[in-house]
């Protein structure tokens, strides 16, 4: 179980030369924790460095200065075994560019996912139940180039709420839905991570998703 994500004067190196812009950042050289089961909203135009920070929680990219750690261990000194298991068990990713494969249907890509999630003999959630609640059940068979960008970002959120995870990173995950639809990915997101006990870190420009209860809001 991974219990906290913690930041410490972290920068992505694109912005080292123009350090003096994120003096009032509340995420980026400060330091800051992300506490398993807490909801949290980052907020920031565009620019400024959100999917870089997920890419770095998410342990995809390495280009930053300061240090991130997981329960104290600098992520610096995972192996790529470890990387890969927090990848498959404790840290789910709802990225921004979504990274579906066309030629899959809209459930092939969840199974995908979830074959590599999961060990031999565990049961997947109700992977069905999660199309029908997003309104995209009579999409489960076709493939995703024919799909909306809409139904694609719902497709992708349900990939990334059917695996394990300890926190759920979401880089504005309803961008392109309507307030309908943010409604029901929020109760959806919220259910699931409250089902696990986990994190929800989620990116925001102005549409932010729509969680229930306590948020954290931050500036970036």
């Amino acid at each position: 179980m991974l219990r906290q994500l913690t930041l410490n004067s972290v920068l992505p190196t694109v912005f080292e030369d123009d350090r003096q812009q994120f003096a009032s950042s509340q995420v980026l050289l400060c330091s800051v924790a992300f506490e398993r089961g807490r909801r949290y909203c980052i907020n920031a135009h565009s620019g400024r460095g959100k999917t870089s920070l997920c890419n770095f929680l998410y342990l995809s990219r390495r280009d930053y200065s300061g240090e991130i750690r997981f329960d104290g261990r600098d992520v610096r000194n995972l192996s790529d075994k470890e990387i890969s298991e927090v990848r498959r068990r404790h840290i789910a990713y709802l990225p921004q560019e979504l990274e579906l494969f066309d030629e899959l249907t809209a459930y092939e890509n969840v199974a995908l996912k979830l074959k590599i999630a999961y060990n031999r003999g565990e049961v997947w959630p109700d992977v069905a139940s999660m199309f029908a609640r997003l309104d995209i059940s009579e999409k489960m068979n076709t493939k995703v180039s024919r799909l909306s960008v809409g139904q694609k970002q719902r497709v992708a959120l349900v990939r990334a709420l059917a695996q394990p995870f300890d926190f759920l990173l979401l880089d504005e995950p309803v961008s392109h839905l309507d307030a309908e639809s943010n409604r029901k990915c929020a109760e959806l997101i919220d259910e699931r991570a409250s089902q696990l006990g986990a994190a929800v870190i989620f990116t925001s420009v102005g549409n932010p998703l729509s969680l229930p209860g306590d948020i954290i809001s931050l500036s970036l």
